[in-house]
């Protein structure tokens, strides 16, 4: 008899093109179904909380599946991590109960995306930073992130490629902090922007975190902050790089 199990999974996107699986090229759920296989000697299939695109990092992505033999969670967990490690690690793993989907059980995500601001880029961080230069109004950058909260619609920030029944989706909350999100990070040129929501369009973080950067730099009007909202789509300016990108956690 099988038995649902929950997965939260750490991963470094820099070198896979992406979560989802894609012939030819080396993606997270290609590595862990590969993984989870071999252990249990019979094909494993997954599914994770959502999407990343290639470049994007993870501290806490979910999977979820159907484990067919006996299931030691700590045993597992230690073997995957050595398979799949350095670039990914299991965090946990945990039985659940039948109903559970990694997808559909989701309550809201929680991603940052991290900035560098020094006049010239940390070889040690670039991985995992976008490089912006110096030249950024913090305070505005920080009021502007008030306007992207409550419920919208936000086709004009979503870029072309996954259907959806609706574009409507409500941010909780987005915050700008000092710091980045994933070591080494020198928290005195870098900031994060954290998103909260209860979903998120296709590339609609690194949209809208493009948008307030240009904006924070003196390159765009503030007004086009609120164009954007109220525009169909799909988005038509600049699309913040995959790697400052990190999804943090999934609720449920």
């Amino acid at each position: 008899m099988t038995q649902t199990i929950k997965a939260i999974v750490r991963y470094d996107g820099t070198d896979f093109a992406g979560w989802q699986i894609q012939p030819g090229q080396p993606t997270v759920q290609g590595n862990l179904e590969t993984a989870l296989s071999t252990i249990a000697q019979q094909p494993i299939r997954i599914m994770g909380a959502g999407r990343t695109d290639a470049g994007v990092h993870a501290l806490g992505q979910v999977f979820t599946c159907q484990w067919p033999i006996d299931l030691d969670a700590e045993r597992l967990r230690r073997s995957l991590s050595k398979m799949l490690g350095p670039a990914i690690r299991i965090e946990s793993i945990q039985s659940m109960p039948e109903e559970f989907h990694a997808l559909r059980s989701a309550k809201s995500k929680r991603y940052a995306y991290t900035i560098d601001t020094s006049a010239e880029p940390d070889p040690l961080s670039a991985r995992y930073t976008w490089s912006v230069g110096t030249n950024i109004d913090h305070s505005l950058l920080a009021r502007l992130c008030r306007r992207v909260e409550g419920e919208h619609d936000f086709a004009g920030f979503r870029c072309e490629g996954t259907e959806v029944k609706t574009t409507v989706r409500t941010i909780h909350s987005v915050n700008f902090d000092r710091g980045g999100v994933i070591a080494p990070i020198d928290s005195t040129t870098t900031s994060r922007l954290t998103f909260h929501g209860n979903g998120f369009l296709y590339k609609m973080v690194r949209n809208l975190t493009g948008t307030l950067v240009e904006i924070a730099a003196g390159r765009l009007d503030e007004a086009i902050l609120h164009q954007r909202l109220n525009e169909p789509g799909p988005y038509n300016g600049y699309t913040a790089p995959a790697c400052g990108l990190c999804l943090i956690e999934v609720e449920y």
